[in-house]
């Protein structure tokens, strides 16, 4: 049998049994990421809002990134294709402290430095179509791990960066940071596809 219907029944099973996590529960926002959390509606719920904006649905005006090419509005600024790899990279990195926190690890996380991430990519040399190709699979394994997080574990906390933060919170900064953005591509970069 294909592996896509064996995925398309396990996705149809579990979500029978998926926990309803909104917005609203995770309380007090962290600090530096509330700015990623608060994009998203108070009551939305987790699950439905990661599938609702899933990359290719955020990044779906290709003809005008791919338009836009390697121009940036100002010097030192990333290109789109920059913009990308480092929401992919960070949704990884916060998956990951994700799953860390909702496994009882009480580790301190550290930070990472986006500028020496976005230093030691090959964004250049890769399509737009193809990094958001990869940005869609990485979200199908994020919306995976959360699927099978009771909430317990999407409330349990743990420190990243010096932050207390739980698998919830990260889920919703996962959703915001890469509609922040694409609101920076479409304020500051469309007027360059010209």
């Amino acid at each position: 049998m294909d592996n896509n219907i064996w995925i398309n029944i396990l996705l149809l099973l579990q979500k029978s049994k998926l926990i309803v996590a909104k917005r609203n529960e995770i309380g007090e926002l962290p600090k530096f990421f509330d700015r990623y959390i608060v994009l998203n509606d108070e009551n939305a719920d987790l699950l439905e809002s990661l599938e609702k904006y899933a990359p290719e649905n955020i990044f779906s005006e290709v003809k005008i990134l791919n338009a836009i090419g390697e121009k940036v509005y100002a010097a030192g600024k990333w290109s789109v294709k920059d913009i990308l790899q480092h929401c992919i990279d960070t949704e990884r990195v916060m998956a990951f402290r994700a799953l860390a926190f909702s496994r009882g690890d009480e580790n301190h996380l550290p930070g990472f430095d986006e500028e020496t991430y976005a230093q030691h990519t090959v964004a250049i040399n890769r399509t737009i179509e193809d990094l958001i190709a990869e940005f869609a699979w990485v979200r199908k394994s994020t919306i995976a791990l959360f699927r099978n997080m009771d909430k317990m574990m999407l409330l349990r906390k743990g420190n990243a960066n010096n932050t207390q933060i739980s698998p919830l919170a990260l889920g919703f900064v996962i959703i915001g940071h890469p509609r922040h953005h694409f609101n920076v591509i479409k304020d500051r970069y469309f007027g360059l596809a010209q």
